[in-house]
């Protein structure tokens, strides 16, 4: 029966709202609900975890900024929380959410640890930006390897990144695939209690997007897509989020000349209930290493042209579930907005297989993915 004992786990993540936090939050909230203890280990409280759920512990990290130190050490007082987390916990395993500087303070609490006797296996999750940009920074590169190397089991989101982190890092340890999730019965109450109408009035088709406006998501691409698209049919643009080049895809707005078409809502915590109006989703990024939002749209039944670089046709398959583009090219991705569309028994297809696809990636089915990793290690 030893098996199947409830487990006490430390999640170390990032509380923002972002896609490692997000998918750390919802994993640990998950296998709460199953009966497990999940003890978050965070600078402040995640914003996607609610405290009050049976089984969901929350362990703040704080600390003091003394005039020695030009910058706070963060890592130090992490490693410490763990520590001191694992001993009153009496934590089975710790599960690290993105390499840099979570994955450097686990293997140095493990090794605190180990001084008194007790084993606190890691696993360590890599999702993207923290192998293909911080990951290749000179003065973050070895101590990332090292922190790989020294973990009991790796994982990441896909196997683009898979690949990537054997291409950038001499990485020793098995690196196992374990992709992003959703949980479908949220966007499926929200598909069913849709507010389109506030932003279509007239029937418009919407196009979406959903980010945080850096640079590589290329929103500009998207953008002028969507110009030459509303030249053939009535359409809107709603760009969801906040970032730096926001200020940048407003001023090319203004310059087409399509600003009353275009919607800046900011940025928004329930995705959920606006995939649920779009007709089609864009993503017009340079890379991702998994594309979580395109899969969060699949939930809502919304097709979804994006990109064909990283991770992204593994998850949005071509003329099945959505159309890939080539990396700028913003007339194609025009091109394939309507023949999605134009006709609407084609938009039909691809809302049902988009939304089947997403079902696989079901949290239910990939939950207990991890959890057969946290047994093996115990």
């Amino acid at each position: 029966m030893e098996q199947f004992k409830k487990l006490k786990v430390g999640v170390v993540c990032y509380p923002t709202y972002g896609g490692s936090g997000v998918i750390a939050t919802e994993l640990g909230s998950y296998l709460a609900s199953q009966g497990h203890e999940m003890h978050f280990i965070t600078s402040s409280q995640p914003v996607k975890l609610n405290v009050f759920s049976k089984n969901v512990f929350f362990h703040e990290v704080s600390f003091k900024n003394y005039p020695l130190f030009k910058y706070d050490p963060y890592e130090i007082a992490l490693t410490s929380k763990i520590v001191e987390t694992a001993k009153t916990e009496k934590l089975d395993l710790i599960h690290v959410h993105y390499a840099l500087p979570h994955a450097s303070a686990a293997y140095f609490a493990k090794k605190i640890l180990e001084a008194d006797g007790i084993d606190l296996p890691i696993i360590t999750t890599l999702h993207g930006t923290d192998i293909t940009l911080v990951g290749k920074d000179p003065s973050f590169e070895p101590v990332i390897t090292f922190s790989i190397n020294g973990s009991d089991v790796v994982t990441a989101v896909s196997e683009d990144l898979k690949i990537d982190t054997f291409k950038h890092f001499k990485v020793a340890k098995e690196v196992k695939v374990v992709p992003n999730f959703v949980c479908i019965d949220k966007y499926r109450d929200r598909v069913e209690n849709c507010n389109k109408i506030q932003f279509a009035p007239s029937g418009e088709k919407i196009l979406m997007h959903i980010s945080n406006f850096r640079k590589v998501k290329r929103i500009q691409d998207l953008v002028r897509a969507f110009h030459i698209v509303r030249k053939e049919m009535l359409c809107k643009l709603i760009l969801i989020g906040d970032g730096p080049e926001k200020l940048a895809v407003e001023k090319l707005v203004n310059e087409l000349g399509i600003a009353s078409s275009v919607v800046f809502t900011g940025s928004v915590k329930d995705t959920e209930s606006a995939l649920c109006m779009a007709d089609v989703f864009m993503l017009s990024s340079e890379t991702e290493s998994f594309g979580l939002v395109a899969l969060e749209a699949m939930a809502a039944s919304v097709p979804v042209l994006s990109t064909n670089k990283g991770g992204l046709p593994e998850v949005n398959i071509h003329g099945q579930t959505g159309l890939l583009n080539d990396v700028g090219d913003f007339q194609q991705m025009a091109k394939n907005a309507l023949i999605i569309l134009q006709d609407d028994e084609v938009h039909a297809g691809y809302q049902k297989r988009a939304f089947e696809h997403a079902t696989s990636f079901d949290i239910g089915k990939v939950a207990p993915m991890y959890l057969n990793l946290y047994r093996s290690v115990i």
